[in-house]
């Protein structure tokens, strides 16, 4: 197994390498003097290449002629993306730090501090990888606002940008920032969902289910009633993700030992931080999982189906409960499907948590790269309001029209070839259309409504009051739920690992190898077998550190820092 992962990224440091000296024989003039008539905007005539350590769809490096076009009128700049692509994106990113030398910036997945990339981003920040951002940022119009001490949030501020070892220093920068703290966004529900005509044929309040023996028995009463789904073939009853097989907690949130972090960490009732190996409940969810198995409530598949199968069996109607979605799905427009749940965490709430501010993904600027403050310039052109406007909205009168106020209207036959055919509508090349080129540097100070007069893509055009999406919002009773939700700032416990081991990444490797241990023990032949996989994977957990790096996080807590579980 080592040798074949070993082989596996040797080929990848190859490909990723023939990738960068491909970029490197390109054209790499740089002209800084400004052509006569060029607009305020203008940054440099030359290229910025971006490497994207993400999947193919995220990394959206296909990108529009026009939209091309406009960027460099706009601004001068040639903007190239490219991708690897690799099933897991650590991997690659791990492969192509290692290759020593990269375009002009790289972005990749960092939704917090706890994530398995940021040892890697680390350890190339601190070995001089990456170019210090902080000046460059001081010049900006929107990024500046990072160094405003109460506009982030704590995990990116002092984990991710701007950490106390850097003395004011910043290697990384962090994305997906809410322009205001506590903002829910585009009002989403996700989580468990049940067939409507199920409940309607039980007679049952959906909301009510709350528990996991309650979902177990809501389950039976399924199997009894043989629902069919569209073709006329008898559903499955609990179904995966509609995104494929994953171990989520959504299905048995009371059988996992975690709050709204999903990171397996809690406090007991003593007040002392355990990880779930330390505790029943692993051992407890193996039970339930099994016993659903056995009683033909559970795909065999649940966390193995990929996501095509998925897809299909929801727009068949082929599973009774899905174990996790979302209301603005397309394949749910027609409302087979609505929220169920949810199931209680295991301290007994189940409300809504928001965090104040999150983050998803980051980029950089490797050290090699030639006169830096261009990228910084293009990203905080991108992220300005036209930036914005072109990646969500595409072009005006081509995508969009300008209301009054200035701001977007959708034009309704790109909503009508968005409907009729998704992937021609893509190549308009925006996010609206489902092209996210733009996510690695202008998805940022985000506030929807006031930027564009709308949460969602083309919401005003489309008649939101009347779609699937917000039918299910008043299913769900969304808005009281949002009134009395909590809002928190913090650290995951996993923000530390860094921080505790370094380098050394053991810890990390054996709390990663528990999640794994997991899947293999749900598919036990016995309960035996099982506590004997998580028994090993609790020595495992304790031989690298586990309970010293427990009292690294409560010495943390002690002197302060807010803790998020």
């Amino acid at each position: 197994m080592k040798s074949s992962y070993k082989r596996m990224l040797a080929t990848l440091l190859v490909l990723i390498t023939v990738f960068i000296t491909a970029c490197s024989n390109q054209e790499s003039s740089i002209n800084t003097e400004k052509p006569e008539g060029a607009p305020d905007t203008w940054i440099a005539d030359r290229t910025i290449t971006g490497l994207v350590f993400e999947s193919a769809n995220d990394a959206g490096v296909e990108m529009n002629e026009e939209i091309l076009a406009y960027i460099k009128e706009r601004t001068g700049i040639t903007l190239k993306l490219q991708t690897v692509t690799n099933e897991d994106s650590t991997e690659a990113l791990a492969a192509g730090l290692a290759s020593g030398d990269l375009p002009d910036f790289v972005a990749f997945y960092l939704n917090n501090s706890g994530r398995p990339e940021m040892s890697l981003l680390l350890k190339a920040a601190n070995e001089g990888m990456f170019h210090d951002l902080t000046p460059l940022i001081k010049d900006t119009k929107v990024y500046s606002k990072y160094l405003d001490k109460d506009y982030l949030p704590a995990d990116t501020r002092d984990n991710i940008m701007f950490r106390k070892e850097w003395d004011g220093a910043s290697y990384l920068v962090h994305m997906a920032i809410n322009r205001n703290g506590g903002d829910a966004g585009r009002p989403t529900v996700g989580g468990l969902y049940i067939k409507k005509d199920i409940v309607e044929a039980l007679g049952i309040d959906p909301l009510e289910v709350n528990t996991s023996e309650e979902l177990r028995e809501l389950a039976l009463k399924i199997k009894d009633g043989h629902f069919k789904d569209d073709n006329g073939k008898e559903i499955t009853v609990m179904g995966p993700t509609a995104w494929g097989g994953s171990d989520r907690e959504w299905l048995y949130n009371d059988k996992v030992w975690t709050g709204v972090s999903g990171e397996k960490f809690m406090k007991d009732e003593n007040g002392n931080i355990l990880h779930e190996a330390q505790t029943d409940f692993g051992i407890e969810r193996v039970k339930y999982v099994q016993q659903l198995m056995k009683e033909g409530l559970m795909s065999p598949e649940y966390y193995t189906m990929e996501e095509t199968r998925a897809k299909e069996g929801i727009v068949n109607g082929s599973f009774g409960i899905v174990s996790d979605m979302h209301n603005y799905m397309p394949e749910n427009n027609d409302m087979t499907y609505i929220p169920l749940g949810p199931i209680e965490r295991v301290d007994g709430t189940n409300d809504m948590v928001l965090s104040y501010k999150s983050g998803y993904a980051g980029w950089a600027i490797p050290s090699t790269t030639e006169m830096p403050e261009h990228v910084m310039k293009f990203a905080d052109w991108l992220a300005s309001e036209e930036g914005k406007r072109l990646y969500f909205y595409g072009l005006e009168g081509r995508d969009y029209d300008l209301d009054e106020n200035g701001k977007p209207v959708v034009k309704q036959e790109v909503l009508d070839l968005i409907e009729s055919n998704p992937e021609e509508a893509k190549k308009l090349g925006f996010r609206g259309v489902g092209a996210y080129w733009g996510e690695h540097l202008a998805y940022t100070d985000m506030d929807n409504l006031a930027d564009f007069g709308e949460i969602s893509y083309g919401d005003n055009v489309k008649g939101e009051n009347t779609s699937a999406a917000t039918e299910i919002l008043d299913l769900y009773k969304y808005d009281e739920k949002l009134a009395n939700a909590r809002v928190i700032d913090g650290m995951t416990v996993q923000s530390f690992l860094y921080e505790f081991e370094g380098d050394d990444g053991q810890l990390a490797t054996a709390l990663t190898r528990y999640d794994e241990d997991l899947l293999r023990a749900y598919y036990a032949k016995s309960t035996e077998e099982a506590q004997s996989i998580l028994d090993e994977t609790r020595k495992n957990l304790e031989k690298n550190g586990l309970q010293k790096f427990l009292d690294f996080v409560e010495q943390k807590e002690a002197a302060g820092v807010t803790i998020k579980f």
